[in-house]
């Protein structure tokens, strides 16, 4: 009783001697000055302890109202500590219910001396406590959390301060089970605390507008103080579970408590020694709490920067990967794993720093060895050193020795996720010591690894499609040069099967020399551009009134024989007068085709101010919208199966528009088709 007398007597005294300090602050300080007003109601509690403990007969509700009153004033307080918006409903929650815990004392009072229910609520002081010292401590969590660094060491201090004493109240709060002479004790450790306390919150007064504050906590201390605070609040709702059943539970009670007892103690060393919670509850205060081990903004910077970079000589895509994810860790080399595609093993395929990690004596890896099926099924991030000591937490898969010798090095093992699917394995070396790896080295291993996973699939893809462009434009190449050849076999087969006929006619055989001489010099010049791989065009001035007579007396021999009509005797124009005479072909004999023998096919030249036009044009069923939009310039899509090649109309239109000119298609179903060339002059 004396102690508790002499705590709670230096404690006011304390308080009280703060007051001059903190109610002198000038102007500005306004801070210091509320503090000064709550350590006045803060003083006048621990007066009103003292003078209960020296057996002064005081009343409940009269400690309630004074508890409530004090809590409201340190509450405030706290409010006005957060130097940015806390929530609001937590700090109008916490005051709305200082106030309503004070009138439930004075109605409490009122009801004990009147009407006689001073047993009926009993309870209602230690409730109410406890619903106070629970809102105290969050409106402490809430300032301590969303106040800056620049809010000062003050601050902080303060906070420490005052949330001790919440959490000394609370705990005293909870021991409602404990005999008069155990409370008392209770009380003289309070005292006790409080006055261990006032050191802090004098440094948090002085200090309150001062510079931030440099000290660190580290996470060690967190992890064991959080710890300390979890095992506490599981013995105070141990505790209040053991009085409920006190309370209610009859003559039960005594054979219930010492389960409850026994059942706590059982879980509690179960979490204690199992090794899960605590590395779950390190991970969640990194998480919360402190700082990133990486700065990542800068870390993504320098991994997009040297994705990036040109390839050097030696490298590609695939040691640049493995070069950007070993600098973000500091490994000093690695060694990529590839598929070629799905249900292949995984190889080998590239390394960085070949000299000290060669591939020769690396193994590769079957789909269905353990190590590829683990990854795919589990997308873990694999620690050999961690492996090596608790296999367990890997199932005990099997690895193979080159992975686990010292002389490797190795250390990560890091799965390449592309559309859920294992597409590759990176092998890293361990970095320089000290290194332990976290679960943010996990993370970023995983978020790396699924982009690199997605780069070397683009390059791979990209590559495919180099290698099928490359067999598309060879074949593209073939099929121009077999239209070229079936052009000029072509003449060839008319002048054969005209020759039995005209053999002795002297001006079919100076037009069969011509032909001749006309298809010699065009397979000529296309044997030169095979080797020379060359398609420069032999423009020069041509007369395209001579070049499509020529072509319209070619196709006389076929049926229907087309018509010719010019406007002019001479057009100058400047063209390579082979592919002009092979567009003027195409038209007329893709005209006859489709006119058939029974039809007709007219050719016409006209001329205007600054164009000139040819128009060839025929009496077939015509082509509809759809089909001129989309197959009829199409190359390779041809409506002649396997007698045509599909890109005649494709190469035609192609030249007019290298001309400056362009080739429209006049046409509607049943009513013929004209095909019309248009050409500036």
């Amino acid at each position: 009783m004396n102690l508790a007398i002499l705590t709670y007597g230096l404690t006011t005294v304390l308080m009280l001697a703060a007051l001059p300090l903190l109610l002198s602050a000038t102007r500005g300080h306004w801070r210091r000055r509320f503090l000064g007003w709550a350590l006045v109601l803060q003083s006048l509690w621990a007066a009103v302890i003292a003078a209960r403990a020296s057996q002064v007969v005081l009343s409940d509700w009269l400690l309630m109202a004074v508890d409530a009153l004090r809590y409201g004033a340190l509450l405030c307080l706290l409010v006005t500590l957060g130097t940015v918006p806390l929530r609001a409903w937590v700090a109008r929650s916490a005051l709305v219910l200082c106030v309503g815990v004070l009138l439930l004392a004075g109605v409490a009072q009122l009801l004990a001396s009147y009407a006689g229910w001073s047993e009926d609520l009993s309870h209602l002081p230690g409730l109410g406590a406890l619903l106070l010292t629970v809102s105290g401590l969050v409106l402490v969590e809430q300032v301590v959390r969303n106040s800056p660094i620049a809010g000062g060491s003050g601050l902080k201090l303060c906070a420490l301060a005052i949330g001790g004493m919440f959490t000394c109240d609370l705990f005293v709060a909870a021991q409602v089970t404990l005999s008069t002479d155990q409370q008392l004790v209770l009380l003289v450790v309070r005292g006790v605390v409080y006055l261990l306390l006032l050191p802090f919150l004098w440094l948090g007064i002085k200090n309150l507008d001062g510079q931030p504050s440099r000290a660190f906590v580290s996470r060690q201390v967190v992890f064991y103080g959080s710890t300390a605070v979890a095992v506490g609040l599981y013995l105070v709702l141990a505790s209040l579970a053991a009085w409920l059943l006190q309370v209610r539970g009859g003559s039960w009670a005594q054979p219930l408590r010492v389960l409850l007892l026994l059942g706590a103690l059982v879980v509690l060393g179960v979490v204690l020694l199992s090794e899960s919670p605590s590395r779950r509850l390190k991970v969640f205060i990194a998480k919360h709490f402190y700082s990133n081990k990486y700065d990542y903004r800068l870390e993504w910077l320098r991994f997009i920067a040297t994705l990036s970079q040109p390839p050097s000589d030696g490298e590609d895509a695939r040691h640049t990967a493995i070069r950007a994810i070993a600098q973000i860790f500091n490994s000093p080399g690695g060694v990529l794993y590839q598929c070629e595609s799905v249900g292949k093993p995984l190889l080998p395929v590239a390394s960085w720093n070949a000299g000290r990690v060669p591939l020769a004596p690396l193994p590769a890896f079957e789909p269905h060895e353990q190590l590829p099926a683990f990854l795919a099924a589990s997308q873990w991030v694999i620690d050999l050193h961690e492996f090596v000591q608790y296999p367990e937490r890997y199932r005990h898969l099997a690895l193979t020795e080159q992975l686990l010798e010292p002389d490797g090095n190795w250390r990560m093992l890091v799965p390449l996720i592309e559309l859920d699917r294992l597409s590759g394995i990176l092998v890293l070396q361990s970095p320089p010591p000290p290194f332990d790896m976290t679960y943010e080295d996990r993370d970023l291993l995983k978020t790396v690894g699924r982009h690199v996973a997605v780069l070397l699939a683009q390059q791979q893809a990209d590559y495919k499609l180099s290698e099928n462009r490359q067999f598309d434009a060879f074949n593209r190449f073939a099929a121009f040069v077999m239209h070229d050849m079936k052009n000029s076999v072509a003449q060839l087969q008319l002048l054969v099967a005209n020759a039995a006929r005209h053999r002795h006619n002297p001006q079919f055989m100076d037009d069969a020399i011509d032909t001749i001489a006309n298809t010699v010099e065009r397979m000529t010049r296309l044997i030169s551009q095979l080797q020379a791989r060359d398609a420069q065009s032999a423009e020069r001035q041509v007369d395209a009134v001579e070049l499509l007579c020529a072509a319209v007396s070619r196709a006389l021999p076929r049926e229907p024989s087309p018509t010719l009509h010019c406007d002019t005797a001479a057009l100058a124009v400047r063209a390579d007068p082979d592919r002009l005479a092979a567009v003027f072909d195409h038209l007329i004999r893709n005209a006859q085709d489709a006119a058939g023998p029974t039809g007709q096919v007219a050719v016409a030249l006209t001329l205007t101010v600054d164009h000139w036009y040819v128009r060839v044009t025929d009496t077939g069923p015509g082509m509809d919208a759809q089909f001129v939009r989309e197959r009829l310039f199409k190359p390779f899509d041809s409506t002649k199966g396997s007698k045509g090649m599909g890109i005649g109309a494709y190469q035609a239109r192609a030249y007019v528009q290298q001309l400056r000119g362009s080739l429209e298609v006049q046409t509607s179903p049943g009513h013929g088709t004209a095909m019309v060339i248009r050409v500036p002059l």
